[in-house]
């Protein structure tokens, strides 16, 4: 076990929510289960932005986990970019503090929003279970509970279109499938190109099977942790169009547009769900 803090915010519940992993569960309250690939820890947190305690060596948290909730970023200083005059970043902000950008494995973060397109964030955690359960190699907690890691390229190419179909993926399959032969094969290097820079990297998305603007853009942020990233999906379009007029401009928070977004689509879907009130 290990307890980590961090001063500018680490909060699971609002991290686990903000639409960014599709394997953090809340599993009771103040308890979350995380499978990133074939790693599966637990954690708890009793207070929004207390000390999480995490199930797992210290060894284990300062060689992966520590990097994988972005913990060396200073979120505060980020934060501090935002103009008092922008009222409602502001607020989106603060509400959204202890948000953190995962370092997520690019081909995970590759298929998920492959396939998330045009599905609410349940159905998404539904069709990436059956995937994993589909493909992935078996992974037991420490209770001895069995779950399933997310499949590389060669275990998801060997599932059928009939196979990818029967985990709800719809008319997904084909890009699925072909996105899998692709990386397997190496046509496809996404180790290659971590060090290309962003707009060679957008290049190489757009470039795969059923990949358009918007899902590169998350692989970017959530896959490549390239932070200048800002995906607009609808929740971004509706801030944009109804607070902004479309006039807002990512570039101005340069290079970290995309924490931004993460504090907007936080915010306007805790908005909509009826959990907050604009403040006036």
């Amino acid at each position: 076990m290990i307890t980590v803090t961090a001063p500018d915010g680490f909060d699971l519940r609002k991290t686990a929510d903000s639409g960014q992993a599709f394997r953090f569960t809340r599993t009771g309250p103040g308890s979350y289960r995380l499978l990133a690939g074939s790693r599966l820890l637990r954690l708890t947190q009793e207070e929004p932005c207390g000390p999480a305690v995490l199930d797992c060596s210290p060894a284990e948290y300062h060689a992966f986990w520590k990097t994988y909730f972005d913990l060396d970023t200073d979120y505060r200083s980020v934060s501090e970019q935002i103009p008092p005059e922008d009222r409602y970043l502001s607020q989106a902000a603060r509400f959204g503090r202890g948000i953190r950008i995962l370092r997520q494995d690019p081909w995970e973060m590759l298929v998920t929003f492959i396939l998330s397109q045009r599905k609410n964030i349940p159905a998404i955690k539904k069709s990436v279970e059956k995937l994993c359960e589909a493909a992935g190699c078996p992974v037991t907690d420490s209770s001895g509970r069995k779950f399933s890691a997310f499949p590389r390229p060669a275990e998801l190419a060997r599932l059928s279109l009939d196979d990818l179909k029967a985990c709800g993926l719809g008319y997904r399959a084909r890009y699925i499938r072909q996105t899998a032969e692709d990386a397997a094969s190496g046509k496809a290097p996404l180790d290659q190109w971590q060090s290309e820079p962003d707009d060679r990297l957008m290049e190489h998305l757009l470039s795969l099977s059923g990949v358009g603007n918007k899902v590169a853009s998350c692989i970017m942020l959530f896959g490549f942790h390239r932070l200048n990233a800002f995906p607009r999906d609808v929740w971004i379009l509706k801030v944009l169009k109804e607070h902004y007029q479309d006039s807002f401009d990512p570039a101005a928070y340069s290079p970290y547009a995309g924490i931004m977004q993460q504090y907007l689509f936080y915010y306007i879907r805790a908005e909509e769900n009826g959990q907050i009130q604009i403040q006036p």
